[in-house]
């Protein structure tokens, strides 16, 4: 696709790196980028210095403009096309302008995947997503082809690996409901797709429609034909009602399929169905059980995802920041078990419900510690309705909710950091709240 020369919006610069490297890559290309966001110039220092940079040392660029703490209608009419982040509303009227204009729209992993000639392995799902995706990036190479990794990963974006991927390679991205939208206003879907389960989250941006977030996670196998598979969690209610819609060979995985012999590094019997999906998708292509078993066997887990920190005097640290839904975090309580972990839970909320989540904590918790934020007094109300009655206490900060964690844990205990709910408010996003609990263990003498 010709980028030279052409008007660009890119809508969502953001913090995580993504919209700083589609931004640089349409740059390189030629391209007259204008870059918008709400959030403003200070909040988003890095990601901006870190592109003058860029055009400081790549002479004969256009520079990039930037429209910052607010949208302009007139950069979604006269420009050639838009780039939108993931995440931009539903209703955005900006978009709807730039529609009405009939100008193009874009998502970075989905152009991607509309200009490589390679085979794709798209992964989607509410949890296990980027495990599952970690674990299918590590099989996949066990095919001998040259594989990438992409989509939903922190600090790249997908579309400047259309420099590198050739046509007998292969490209795993992590793909969330939001940056499905993309694939399916291209109308196209992945030749491998899997989805790992499907539970109700990201009900503020749905505005508590399950259908309107399904109908994103469904566009992962909309446009596949006879030739693809669909790789489904066989107990997952919302999985046997995509099967029917599934124009492609259904492929079912449940955690009953990991044979009990196998040494895994990773806790938690939720592993097992993000491993069952890694093994389907190896039986896809062919390889031995051998080889997934290898695969398995060395596979540690993410940073962020029930990730073993460090023991201090008899005390075990666990970051498990991505877990911010109620349901990942009552994963992660039962995968340590036993009455003896200090809690550290609450958030942003995304209109979900903490009900199942309360019943966990009493069983698995000697106390909570509560980070301030919107979901925080529904998790509190929820403890009282209950009757609960071991200490609750909310935080201001990640060093005042360790400090109190430490205080209340002793030897053979474990802190865990698991909120069941967003980020925004106090950080500015689940990486930077994992990375502030890390700053603070790492501190611990």
């Amino acid at each position: 696709m010709e980028f030279k020369d052409k008007k660009i919006t890119v809508m969502g610069l953001g913090l995580l790196g993504r919209g700083v490297g589609v931004v640089k890559y349409l740059v390189s290309k030629g391209a007259r980028v204008t870059v918008t966001d709400l959030k403003t110039a200070k909040e988003l220092k890095p990601s901006i210095d870190e592109i003058k940079i860029f055009l400081k040392n790549k002479k004969g660029t256009y520079p990039v403009k930037f429209i910052l703490g607010k949208h302009r209608m007139e950069n979604f009419r006269n420009v050639d096309m838009i780039f939108k982040a993931a995440g931009v509303p539903l209703d955005s009227p900006f978009i709807a302008e730039a529609k009405k204009n009939s100008i193009p729209i874009f998502m970075d992993d989905a152009l991607f995947a509309r200009e490589v000639q390679c085979k794709i392995i798209g992964i989607t799902g509410t949890r296990g997503k980027t495990t599952t995706s970690n674990l299918i990036y590590e099989v996949a190479k066990k095919t001998g082809k040259r594989v990438y990794f992409a989509g939903n990963v922190r600090g790249m974006a997908t579309l400047p690996l259309l420099e590198k991927v050739k046509k007998n390679d292969l490209a795993v991205l992590e793909l969330s409901s939001w940056q499905l939208q993309g694939w399916r206003d291209l109308k196209i879907s992945p030749s491998i797709s899997v989805v790992t389960n499907i539970y109700p989250d990201h009900q503020n941006y749905y505005k508590n429609s399950m259908a309107k977030y399904v109908h994103d996670k469904e566009a992962i196998f909309a446009n596949q034909t006879k030739k693809d598979f669909l790789v489904l969690n066989k107990n997952c209610p919302w999985c046997k009602k995509m099967a029917k819609k599934a124009k492609g060979k259904v492929v079912w995985f449940s955690a009953n399929d990991v044979p009990r012999g196998w040494k895994l590094k990773v806790l938690g019997d939720h592993n097992l169905e993000n491993i069952a999906a890694a093994a389907a998708v190896g039986e896809v292509f062919g390889l031995s059980i051998a080889k997934i078993k290898k695969v398995v066997e060395n596979f540690r887990g993410v940073p962020g995802r029930l990730e073993f920190v460090r023991e201090v005097c008899g005390i075990k640290y666990y970051n498990d920041t991505t877990a911010t839904m109620p349901e990942a975090t009552v994963a992660a309580l039962r995968a340590i078990g036993g009455k003896k972990i200090v809690l550290i839970c609450g958030g942003a909320d995304k209109n979900l419900n903490f009900k199942n989540l309360v019943p966990a904590i009493k069983k698995y918790t000697k106390t909570v510690v509560l980070l301030d934020g919107t979901a925080t007094p529904k998790l509190q109300k929820q403890l009282l309705i209950t009757n609960y009655q071991l200490p609750v206490t909310v935080a201001n900060s990640m060093r005042e909710a360790v400090k109190v964690a430490r205080q209340f844990a002793t030897r053979g205990n474990i802190i865990l950091l698991s909120p069941a709910a967003a980020s925004f408010g106090m950080f500015k996003n689940e990486f930077d709240r994992g990375d502030q609990f890390l700053k603070e263990i790492l501190k611990i003498r």
